[in-house]
């Protein structure tokens, strides 16, 4: 059996061979049928069932296993949901090992959870740095208005107030009201 760690270089790998081969396509069916409609069946059931609760329930203990030093914080309010990787154990890992094959591997993030999001009814605000960190905030369809402003949320836990968050020459790709892995602008 293959550690989670190494799973991360092989998952990683499989974005690139599969673009390789069938193009971006590819890769975003990949991510929705075998990530959302096949391994995380349990997080769609928790989601679309409980809303923020299932939200709670699948981050707060798949975020507490993938990354047990707490390198994330989870701020649940009315009206949005929201996460902060501090320190992305998947991309952490790539960026130690010198592995990148997939152009991006944090999309893949967004290609499953946002069609998750998009059927159980919410959208997404989110940005990656491309260096293990990002955040995302989570609310219902229709809320109007932009992503909080860095701390407004998750005060001193907003990944935005690092001096590493966005160092110079960063380049962050960014979701507004999203829940299509295409639909990011890039911010520097």
């Amino acid at each position: 059996m293959i550690g989670c760690y190494d799973f991360c270089g092989h998952y990683e790998w499989t974005f690139a061979w599969l673009e390789r081969q069938g193009g971006h396509a590819l890769v975003r069916e990949y991510w929705e049928q075998a990530i959302y409609r096949d391994s995380q069946r349990h997080a769609r059931e928790l989601i679309q069932g409980e809303g923020f609760a299932g939200m709670g329930k699948y981050w707060g203990h798949t975020l507490t296993e993938e990354s047990p030093d707490l390198g994330f914080a989870i701020t649940d309010q009315p009206g949005v949901f929201r996460i902060d990787m501090h320190q992305c154990p998947s991309k952490g890992f790539l960026l130690r090992n010198g592995l990148e094959q997939y152009r991006d591997y944090c999309d893949h993030c967004m290609g499953w959870v946002g069609p998750l999001m998009r059927e159980a009814g919410f959208t997404i605000d989110h940005e990656h740095n491309h260096g293990g960190q990002c955040w995302w905030e989570l609310r219902p369809a229709g809320e109007r208005g932009e992503h909080a402003a860095p701390g407004s949320v998750a005060g001193e836990r907003d990944v935005r107030r690092r001096p590493d968050w966005a160092p110079p020459g960063a380049t962050l790709d960014r979701y507004v009201k999203a829940s299509d892995p295409d639909a990011k602008e890039r911010a520097t």
